[in-house]
């Protein structure tokens, strides 16, 4: 019912409408206003959910596992007699690094080591990299048809009879 208000004595006013009847802007401005408030509730979710997933990615230098033989060729090396294969992995970003980790006998590391690369200075032994190190690129040994610049062979001997070797074959 409309209230009527009175402007002096004795005479009637202007109409007003019952409070909440009357229509306002709102009901056009809210719907503009949510539109945009949920695509960012959206995209903020999933760009949430993206960080939080496991998903690697091998373009942004994710680990992945790749068969040893392949770890090994990009080094220009192959695997050895008598040796148990063990992780190969590669990791990809600006630079390519392979990596595999070998068990053989103790006693044919070097001679394999020679026999792979045969152009490359003699192992060497010293503290700083273990029971054994060598360190080629293809200015000192490295075979041409290798994809690395620089392989790493690390020694260990884990027991009198089985070596534990790391090699590592990378891009720079």
């Amino acid at each position: 019912m409309p209230h009527t208000v009175l402007l002096n004595e004795g005479t009637e006013g202007v109409t007003v409408a019952e409070p909440g009847r009357g229509h306002t802007r709102w009901r056009l401005i809210l719907p503009v206003l949510a539109v945009p408030v949920l695509v960012l509730g959206f995209l903020t979710a999933g760009l949430f959910t993206w960080a939080l997933s496991d998903e690697g990615d091998p373009r942004e230098g994710a680990l992945q596992e790749v068969p040893c033989a392949e770890a090994l060729a990009f080094g220009g090396a192959s695997s050895p007699a008598h040796a148990q294969v063990g992780n190969c992995t590669v990791q990809q970003g600006i630079d390519t690094a392979y990596t595999a980790v070998l068990r053989m006998p103790r006693e044919d590391v070097r001679g394999w080591l020679r026999e792979t690369y045969p152009n490359a200075p003699e192992a060497r032994s010293d503290a700083s990299c273990g029971a054994l190190c060598l360190d080629v690129s293809h200015e000192d040994g490295l075979p041409a048809a290798a994809g690395a610049h620089v392989v790493q062979v690390r020694v260990e001997y884990e027991n009198a009879e089985t070596a534990r070797v790391r090699f590592s074959a990378f891009t720079m």
